[in-house]
């Protein structure tokens, strides 16, 4: 069971403390505007956990400050002439209703989502990612049989998911992946980045020197497409 929410203070910076039935203390900072969350066991006091924030407020600063200058694509309406990317590469929407099962398709330079009349943005936002999902995972399985046999491991399972901090994340303990939706609109090359960085984590789970060592090896240029990811603008965050 979850108490109420509580708001400490710590100088300029809220931070918003949920205590619930956990065993650690997770400390947390949300894109776009860096808002910072605690979720702590329940048996933990206000002042203990005061005490941890603060001891952490350089981190927390760090990690306000790169989301608040990270640049960020316009928030989308989902009309006719909208830029949208799919593979690193400029699409126009274009939107046709119709009374008809949903579905989208690439025609030369455009994403054609076809919808019904009533729907409404959030129901063209649902049919765009879903196919945009569909397209990852189809993507993510061939790049995941690629690089299996070349790093010799095995995973149990990936999965696609809309990440606000993180381009991916591995559990090394279940073999598994998980791979943020926004990839697939960026150059193949950097997806292979992230597929790549994942599956060594299975071998190395830190990112210390050996982790470094085996990128190295097995993608040379891994430290240029780390930097150009994270220079590139990502989705609009409300």
């Amino acid at each position: 069971m979850i108490t109420e929410a509580v708001k400490i203070k710590l100088k300029e910076i809220d931070v918003e403390v949920v205590q619930k039935d956990i065993k650690n203390v997770h400390l947390s900072v949300y894109p776009p505007n860096g808002r910072v969350r605690v979720s702590a066991p329940k048996s933990m006091s206000l002042d203990i956990l005061r005490i941890f924030v603060i001891s952490k407020l350089e981190w927390v600063k760090k990690q306000q400050q790169k989301f608040r200058a990270q640049e960020r694509e316009a928030p989308r309406e989902y009309i006719n002439r909208e830029s949208h990317h799919f593979k690193g590469k400029r699409y126009l929407l274009s939107v046709i209703e119709k009374n008809a099962v949903p579905q989208v398709r690439l025609c030369h330079s455009e994403i054609v989502l076809q919808i019904r009349p009533d729907a409404n943005k959030a129901k063209k936002q649902s049919v765009l990612d879903q196919w945009y999902r569909q397209q990852l995972k189809e993507i993510v399985h061939s790049l995941v049989a690629k690089w299996e046999k070349k790093i010799n491991v095995s995973v149990a399972q990936f999965t696609v998911r809309k990440m606000k901090t993180r381009w991916g994340s591995c559990s090394p303990l279940s073999r598994t992946i998980r791979i943020n939706l926004d990839l697939v609109k960026k150059p193949p090359e950097y997806l292979e980045y992230i597929v790549v960085h994942e599956l060594v984590h299975l071998l190395e789970p830190s990112h210390n020197s050996s982790f470094v060592a085996l990128m190295d090896e097995f993608l040379p240029k891994w430290q240029f497409y780390r930097d150009e990811l994270n220079s590139m603008p990502v989705r609009h965050e409300d």
